[in-house]
Protein backbone atom coordinates (compact mmCIF):
# COMPACT_ATOMS: atom_id res chain seq x y z
CA UNK A 1 0.00 0.00 0.00
CA UNK A 2 1.39 3.19 -1.08
CA UNK A 3 0.11 6.31 1.35
CA UNK A 4 0.77 10.00 0.03
CA UNK A 5 0.72 13.48 2.09
CA UNK A 6 0.63 16.18 -0.76
CA UNK A 7 0.03 19.70 -0.17
CA UNK A 8 -1.73 20.98 -3.19
CA UNK A 9 -1.88 24.64 -2.44
CA UNK A 10 -5.38 24.99 -4.09
CA UNK A 11 -6.66 21.95 -5.69
CA UNK A 12 -8.57 23.76 -8.49
CA UNK A 13 -5.42 25.24 -9.24
CA UNK A 14 -3.27 21.93 -9.14
CA UNK A 15 -5.74 19.65 -10.40
CA UNK A 16 -4.45 18.84 -14.18
CA UNK A 17 -1.28 18.06 -11.84
CA UNK A 18 -3.03 15.85 -9.13
CA UNK A 19 -4.90 13.96 -11.65
CA UNK A 20 -1.53 13.27 -13.52
CA UNK A 21 -0.22 12.07 -10.39
CA UNK A 22 -3.08 9.70 -9.40
CA UNK A 23 -2.20 7.91 -13.02
CA UNK A 24 1.20 7.90 -13.16
CA UNK A 25 1.82 6.60 -9.45
CA UNK A 26 -1.63 4.98 -8.76
CA UNK A 27 -1.27 5.25 -5.06
CA UNK A 28 -3.74 3.89 -2.13
CA UNK A 29 -4.65 6.23 -0.23
CA UNK A 30 -3.66 10.00 -0.51
CA UNK A 31 -4.05 13.14 2.03
CA UNK A 32 -4.51 16.36 0.69
CA UNK A 33 -4.11 19.93 2.35
CA UNK A 34 -5.05 23.21 1.91
CA UNK A 35 -7.69 22.48 -1.05
CA UNK A 36 -8.74 26.33 -0.86
CA UNK A 37 -12.15 25.48 -2.06
CA UNK A 38 -15.69 25.04 -0.03
CA UNK A 39 -17.16 21.94 0.60
CA UNK A 40 -19.48 22.24 -2.59
CA UNK A 41 -16.58 23.62 -4.84
CA UNK A 42 -14.53 20.38 -4.26
CA UNK A 43 -13.89 18.99 -7.62
CA UNK A 44 -15.27 15.44 -6.60
CA UNK A 45 -16.92 14.34 -10.40
CA UNK A 46 -12.38 14.72 -10.97
CA UNK A 47 -11.50 12.68 -8.19
CA UNK A 48 -14.39 9.65 -8.81
CA UNK A 49 -13.22 9.92 -12.87
CA UNK A 50 -9.61 9.24 -11.77
CA UNK A 51 -11.13 5.96 -9.83
CA UNK A 52 -10.76 7.75 -6.61
CA UNK A 53 -13.37 8.10 -3.43
CA UNK A 54 -13.19 10.92 -1.34
CA UNK A 55 -14.11 12.93 1.94
CA UNK A 56 -13.02 16.43 2.37
CA UNK A 57 -13.34 19.68 4.83
CA UNK A 58 -12.76 22.39 3.25
CA UNK A 59 -12.24 26.31 3.76
CA UNK A 60 -13.22 28.72 1.09
CA UNK A 61 -9.85 30.44 0.43
CA UNK A 62 -8.03 28.76 3.28
CA UNK A 63 -7.19 25.60 4.42
CA UNK A 64 -8.58 22.44 3.54
CA UNK A 65 -8.23 18.88 3.96
CA UNK A 66 -9.18 15.81 2.22
CA UNK A 67 -8.46 11.69 1.90
CA UNK A 68 -8.82 9.81 -1.25
CA UNK A 69 -8.62 6.38 -1.60
CA UNK A 70 -8.22 4.39 -4.70
CA UNK A 71 -11.68 2.47 -6.03
CA UNK A 72 -12.93 2.98 -2.55
CA UNK A 73 -14.39 5.80 -0.48
CA UNK A 74 -12.76 5.98 3.33
CA UNK A 75 -15.45 6.14 6.13
CA UNK A 76 -15.25 9.31 8.13
CA UNK A 77 -14.22 9.22 11.92
CA UNK A 78 -13.54 12.51 12.67
CA UNK A 79 -13.48 16.34 11.04
CA UNK A 80 -11.73 19.16 13.50
CA UNK A 81 -9.94 18.64 17.18
CA UNK A 82 -11.38 19.14 20.27
CA UNK A 83 -10.08 21.89 22.75
CA UNK A 84 -11.34 25.06 20.80
CA UNK A 85 -15.17 24.99 19.91
CA UNK A 86 -14.99 28.35 18.40
CA UNK A 87 -11.71 27.30 16.03
CA UNK A 88 -13.39 27.10 12.57
CA UNK A 89 -10.38 26.38 10.13
CA UNK A 90 -10.68 22.95 8.82
CA UNK A 91 -7.33 21.62 9.21
CA UNK A 92 -7.95 17.92 10.67
CA UNK A 93 -10.30 14.83 8.59
CA UNK A 94 -9.96 11.54 10.04
CA UNK A 95 -10.79 8.38 8.15
CA UNK A 96 -10.59 4.73 8.00
CA UNK A 97 -9.75 2.69 5.31
CA UNK A 98 -9.54 -0.90 4.52
CA UNK A 99 -8.86 -0.79 8.82
CA UNK A 100 -6.23 1.89 8.25
CA UNK A 101 -6.88 4.98 10.55
CA UNK A 102 -5.66 7.69 8.56
CA UNK A 103 -5.47 11.95 9.51
CA UNK A 104 -4.96 14.00 7.07
CA UNK A 105 -3.47 17.02 8.89
CA UNK A 106 -2.77 20.89 8.00
CA UNK A 107 -1.38 22.56 11.11
CA UNK A 108 -1.10 26.15 11.59
CA UNK A 109 1.75 28.46 10.13
CA UNK A 110 2.65 30.48 12.94
CA UNK A 111 3.99 33.31 11.35
CA UNK A 112 4.40 36.29 12.33
CA UNK A 113 6.11 35.88 15.71
CA UNK A 114 5.48 36.49 18.26
CA UNK A 115 1.88 36.96 18.37
CA UNK A 116 -1.23 35.17 17.82
CA UNK A 117 -1.14 33.32 14.83
CA UNK A 118 2.21 31.95 16.53
CA UNK A 119 0.06 31.36 19.84
CA UNK A 120 -2.57 29.52 17.97
CA UNK A 121 -0.01 27.22 16.31
CA UNK A 122 0.98 25.75 19.58
CA UNK A 123 -2.22 25.51 20.59
CA UNK A 124 -3.20 23.46 18.06
CA UNK A 125 -0.09 21.28 18.27
CA UNK A 126 -1.64 20.40 21.87
CA UNK A 127 -4.97 19.92 20.97
CA UNK A 128 -3.49 17.46 17.97
CA UNK A 129 -0.97 15.39 20.64
CA UNK A 130 -4.38 15.16 22.88
CA UNK A 131 -6.25 13.12 19.55
CA UNK A 132 -3.28 11.47 18.64
CA UNK A 133 -2.70 10.19 22.43
CA UNK A 134 -6.23 8.50 22.20
CA UNK A 135 -5.39 7.04 18.95
CA UNK A 136 -2.37 5.61 20.03
CA UNK A 137 -4.26 4.37 23.16
CA UNK A 138 -6.66 2.34 20.62
CA UNK A 139 -3.44 -0.37 19.24
CA UNK A 140 -4.66 0.26 15.44
CA UNK A 141 -2.83 0.75 12.62
CA UNK A 142 -2.67 4.80 11.94
CA UNK A 143 -0.92 7.26 10.36
CA UNK A 144 -0.95 10.57 10.61
CA UNK A 145 -0.18 12.13 7.70
CA UNK A 146 0.18 15.72 6.34
CA UNK A 147 1.85 19.52 6.59
CA UNK A 148 2.71 19.86 9.91
CA UNK A 149 4.59 23.28 9.23
CA UNK A 150 7.37 22.69 11.20
CA UNK A 151 11.56 21.54 10.49
CA UNK A 152 12.02 19.29 13.00
CA UNK A 153 16.19 19.17 13.05
CA UNK A 154 18.30 21.00 11.33
CA UNK A 155 19.48 19.35 8.17
CA UNK A 156 15.86 19.39 7.55
CA UNK A 157 16.60 22.44 6.03
CA UNK A 158 18.87 24.13 3.13
CA UNK A 159 19.97 26.51 5.63
CA UNK A 160 19.51 27.20 9.50
CA UNK A 161 20.48 30.71 8.91
CA UNK A 162 17.62 31.37 6.49
CA UNK A 163 14.61 29.39 8.55
CA UNK A 164 16.21 30.54 12.44
CA UNK A 165 13.37 33.19 12.74
CA UNK A 166 10.76 31.26 11.39
CA UNK A 167 8.12 30.13 13.35
CA UNK A 168 8.26 26.96 11.65
CA UNK A 169 11.75 26.12 13.05
CA UNK A 170 11.54 27.56 16.42
CA UNK A 171 12.01 25.54 19.91
CA UNK A 172 8.56 25.39 21.00
CA UNK A 173 7.65 24.22 17.14
CA UNK A 174 10.34 21.60 17.51
CA UNK A 175 9.60 21.00 20.84
CA UNK A 176 5.65 19.91 20.66
CA UNK A 177 6.50 17.96 17.52
CA UNK A 178 9.06 15.80 19.58
CA UNK A 179 6.58 15.68 22.19
CA UNK A 180 4.34 13.76 19.82
CA UNK A 181 7.10 11.35 18.59
CA UNK A 182 7.39 10.28 22.09
CA UNK A 183 4.27 9.23 22.44
CA UNK A 184 4.85 6.24 20.35
CA UNK A 185 4.79 7.46 16.86
CA UNK A 186 7.55 6.56 14.32
CA UNK A 187 8.65 9.45 11.44
CA UNK A 188 8.70 7.38 8.40
CA UNK A 189 10.94 10.01 6.59
CA UNK A 190 13.41 10.20 9.27
CA UNK A 191 13.85 6.76 9.79
CA UNK A 192 14.12 6.53 6.02
CA UNK A 193 17.12 9.05 5.85
CA UNK A 194 17.87 9.47 9.11
CA UNK A 195 20.99 12.04 8.22
CA UNK A 196 18.53 14.45 7.20
CA UNK A 197 18.51 16.25 3.50
CA UNK A 198 15.64 15.54 2.16
CA UNK A 199 13.06 18.11 1.26
CA UNK A 200 9.39 18.20 1.09
CA UNK A 201 8.67 21.79 -0.10
CA UNK A 202 10.91 24.44 -1.71
CA UNK A 203 9.57 28.28 -1.85
CA UNK A 204 7.89 29.95 -5.21
CA UNK A 205 10.25 32.64 -4.48
CA UNK A 206 13.96 33.59 -5.02
CA UNK A 207 14.62 30.34 -7.16
CA UNK A 208 14.74 27.83 -4.63
CA UNK A 209 13.18 25.09 -6.42
CA UNK A 210 16.34 25.62 -8.73
CA UNK A 211 19.23 25.73 -5.98
CA UNK A 212 17.81 23.32 -3.93
CA UNK A 213 16.92 25.29 -1.55
CA UNK A 214 14.10 23.33 0.47
CA UNK A 215 13.12 21.99 4.05
CA UNK A 216 10.85 18.95 5.13
CA UNK A 217 7.75 19.95 7.02
CA UNK A 218 5.57 17.27 5.55
CA UNK A 219 5.37 14.18 7.47
CA UNK A 220 4.07 10.71 8.04
CA UNK A 221 3.93 9.21 11.87
CA UNK A 222 3.01 5.69 12.54
CA UNK A 223 1.64 3.84 15.16
CA UNK A 224 2.69 1.10 16.50
CA UNK A 225 0.95 -1.02 14.48
CA UNK A 226 1.61 0.96 11.36
CA UNK A 227 5.25 1.48 11.79
CA UNK A 228 5.83 -2.31 11.58
CA UNK A 229 4.07 -2.79 8.22
CA UNK A 230 6.70 -0.20 7.32
CA UNK A 231 8.92 -1.06 3.67
CA UNK A 232 9.60 2.67 2.59
CA UNK A 233 9.21 5.80 2.72
CA UNK A 234 10.10 8.68 0.31
CA UNK A 235 9.44 12.13 -2.03
CA UNK A 236 8.27 12.46 -5.62
CA UNK A 237 10.31 15.09 -6.20
CA UNK A 238 10.25 15.43 -9.47
CA UNK A 239 6.16 16.40 -9.28
CA UNK A 240 7.50 19.87 -7.73
CA UNK A 241 9.19 21.08 -11.14
CA UNK A 242 6.29 20.10 -13.11
CA UNK A 243 4.58 22.92 -15.12
CA UNK A 244 2.35 24.93 -12.58
CA UNK A 245 3.13 22.49 -9.57
CA UNK A 246 2.73 23.12 -5.94
CA UNK A 247 5.32 23.96 -3.80
CA UNK A 248 4.92 20.78 -1.96
CA UNK A 249 5.86 17.34 -3.39
CA UNK A 250 4.43 14.35 -2.83
CA UNK A 251 5.83 12.48 0.23
CA UNK A 252 4.65 8.62 0.99
CA UNK A 253 5.16 5.78 2.72
CA UNK A 254 4.64 1.86 2.00
CA UNK A 255 2.79 -0.04 4.32
CA UNK A 256 2.60 -4.26 3.64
Amino acid sequence: MKLVTYNVNGIKARLPRLVEYLAEQQPDIVCLQELKCSDDTFPAADIEAAGYGALWHGQKGFNGVAVLARGATPVERARGLAGEPEDEHSRYLEVEVDGLVVASIYLPNGNPRPGPKFDYKLRWFDRLAARAAALLAAERPTVLAGDFNVIPFDDDSFSVRAMQEDALMQPESRAAYRRLLAQGWTDALRLRHPTGGTWTFWDYQAGAWARDAGFRIDHLLLSPQAADRLTDADVDKEYRGRERASDHAPTWVRLR
